[in-house]
């Protein structure tokens, strides 16, 4: 695993002061659930199925295919903390490659991201391929 950090170039805002380090021009930070996205859609309620579920064929050539091109790969999932060393064991034994694991997501959906850096959402429905651009309504905050 090769840390994000490696990837980062140092930026300034407005006023010159020093400001978040951004990703080179063209990578991408990828933040991917795990239930349901990359593997069955596996309850914390039930962490026995977590070590036996199987993944996604699709999701682990698209993301190890993702990474390999230099994007960052971070695994973002609503298991708790409990659930780390079964969740880094399952994405180690079935060959992902990643640079980093958040555990306790909020759980139930309908997630808005609210951030002063470019969010892209894509929904998962069912296959991991290529990203397409499409034309989309978005909400965005009122220009007072």
């Amino acid at each position: 695993m090769t840390s994000e950090m490696d990837h980062l170039t140092p930026a300034l805002d407005q006023h010159g002061l020093s400001a978040s380090p951004q990703l080179p021009k063209g990578i991408k930070n990828y933040l991917i659930d795990i239930d349901g996205t990359i593997t069955e859609d596996v309850p914390n309620e039930e962490p026995e199925r977590m070590v036996t579920c199987e993944p996604f064929p699709d999701a682990l050539a698209t993301l190890n295919k993702w990474y390999d091109e230099g994007h960052i790969i971070t695994f973002f999932t609503s298991r708790t903390d409990e659930h780390r060393h079964v969740t880094e064991a399952w994405l180690d034994r079935h060959g992902f490659k990643y640079h980093g694991l958040l555990m306790g997501k909020p759980r139930g959906g309908n997630y808005h991201w609210v951030d002063n850096h470019i969010v892209r959402a894509t929904r998962y429905e069912g296959h991991f391929t290529d990203l397409v651009r499409e034309q989309k309504t978005v909400e965005v905050f009122k220009d007072v």
